[in-house]
């Protein structure tokens, strides 16, 4: 079947035939997968999807899913940007993915232990002392506390792109308080409402169960003694870029959403206010980073964190998800020694590939990084949200020079990597009414718990809206896909 010259809807696509496209061949064929939805899709004409992309957008708006953009002197509500068409995973290609991430999770879990206990990877050299000791996020406190059930990072998202030969390659690994899986489950719903009919031709698994896994992820982590956890999701507000997530998971577990005025520690357990007394709180899943947790233990201004909650967690009152200092291994200067970490401790090579990359710390990748920056993009260690990243190719030569200065001056704080080519997915582009090609990405989300871990079988396909641009963060203009991932038998 001839692709986009026989359909309508897609006839203005130009395919870049230097990059992998999801959807059509290197011979403008529209690969298996994707055949029925692709006839599906000629059936609606570019007024049809113009149409259905504004109820979307109408819907998204209705329901509060948004996220918040902070500029220099304001900060912005914005529509969180849903594309209509679908990204498919099939089966095996889904199978793979899966058996990769949770390795890399359970080796980042190992990792953590070691780290803050005998620390036998840095005694055998393999990863080196100075990069543990100089994170911001390493925390002393947490040195030989044993966090309940052994879990540090109960929930990871990790970044995946497909580059140009085919093949999945780690971006990098987040496990300090990764955001977007509420997202993942309104796509889904949004795609459902639009276009209900195409989901009667495919037989993906639902995305709508990962409340529930993470009840029971939370669950499992309860404090010695406790039968029936008391769970709780902890916010920093209403202006945080997240919020949305925060209410909407919170709600989906049917836990209370509280803010840190809304607990308190007594005689080191912590209770929640509630209109008929104080209520002990047994897990605290928080959304708020290790510097404002505790004002009594990290920064003292801090008005959203919750006094005491340190000091109760190392009693083993209550377990916090996930684990102060886990950001030691969010590090993407940690992310180098991902290969070595999977093998050190579970005697298994790594089933998915890291992108080759530079630490700028070591003196000859420094040296190789400042006379070919041209050719990389520069990242900063412990930035999130696509912000602080140089795309080299992009920049004019003062800028170069800039650069240059800026990763001279902190070695440590930079990683560089190569520009790869992540493959591009036909959608929908409001100005010009029409499917174009655009980058995308994959946040796959895992869950780690005493006794059970899960996989959510989707996850976030992240968009780069603006042509040509690399950078898919939605704080960076970045849009997202529902992600179809299909049963055996297709």
């Amino acid at each position: 079947m001839k692709s986009n010259k026989n359909n309508p809807t897609f006839k203005s696509y130009n395919r870049d035939p230097k990059l992998y496209d999801e959807i059509f061949d290197e011979n403008d064929e529209v690969r298996e997968t994707y055949k029925t939805l692709f006839e599906l899709y000629s059936e609606h004409s570019a007024k049809d999807f113009g149409k259905l992309n504004t109820k979307a957008k109408a819907s998204f708006f209705n329901q509060g899913i948004t996220f918040q953009v902070y500029g220099d002197h304001e900060i912005k509500e914005k529509i969180f940007p849903f594309d209509l068409f679908p990204r498919i995973i099939d089966s095996e290609e889904w199978e793979h993915i899966e058996k990769g991430v949770l390795q890399r999770s359970r080796a980042l879990n190992a990792f953590l232990w070691d780290v803050y206990h005998d620390k036998k990877i840095i005694k055998e050299g393999i990863v080196p002392l100075d990069l543990i000791s100089s994170s911001e996020n390493y925390l002393d406190q947490m040195n030989g506390f044993d966090p309940p059930g052994g879990i540090y990072n109960h929930i990871s998202g990790t970044d995946l792109i497909k580059h140009s030969d085919g093949k999945y390659y780690v971006l990098e690994d987040n496990i300090r308080c990764p955001s977007g899986v509420s997202y993942v489950v309104c796509n889904r719903t949004a795609l459902k409402r639009a276009l209900f009919g195409v989901f009667n031709h495919y037989q993906a698994y639902t995305v709508t169960n990962y409340a529930e896994n993470l009840l029971e992820i939370l669950e499992t982590v309860k404090p010695k003694g406790v039968d029936v956890p008391n769970c709780v999701v902890i916010t920093p507000g209403i202006y945080n870029s997240a919020y949305y997530e925060h209410s909407y998971l919170a709600k989906a577990m049917g836990v209370e959403l509280v803010e840190g005025q809304d607990l308190f520690v007594e005689n080191d357990f912590v209770y929640m206010k509630t209109i008929n007394g104080p209520e002990k709180v047994d897990v605290i899943y928080r959304r708020i980073d290790d510097q404002f947790l505790d004002p009594l233990e990290f920064k003292p201004d801090s008005a959203i964190g919750v006094p005491g909650l340190m000091a109760a967690y190392k009693k083993g009152n209550v377990c916090l998800v996930n684990t102060p200092g886990t950001g030691v291994a969010d590090d993407k200067a940690i992310y180098t020694y991902m290969p070595e970490i999977i093998k050190y401790y579970l005697k298994e090579d790594p089933i998915l590939n890291n992108v080759p990359t530079y630490h700028c710390s070591r003196p000859d990748e420094l040296d190789y990084v400042l006379n070919n920056i041209q050719n990389l993009v520069i990242k900063p260690v412990d930035e999130a949200g696509g912000y602080g990243i140089s795309i080299g190719n992009r920049l004019s030569r003062e800028e170069i020079e800039e650069v240059k200065q800026t990763v001279s001056a902190s070695p440590r704080k930079y990683i560089a990597q190569p520009i790869m080519s992540l493959s591009v997915h036909p959608t929908y582009i409001e100005d010009s009414e029409c499917f174009e090609p655009r980058h995308v990405d994959l946040r796959t989300f895992t869950l780690l718990g005493s006794s059970k871990d899960f996989v959510l079988k989707g996850g976030l396909t992240r968009v780069a809206l603006k042509k040509g641009n690399l950078i898919v963060n939605s704080s960076q203009g970045g849009g997202s896909k529902d992600t179809w991932v299909l049963k055996n038998n297709q």
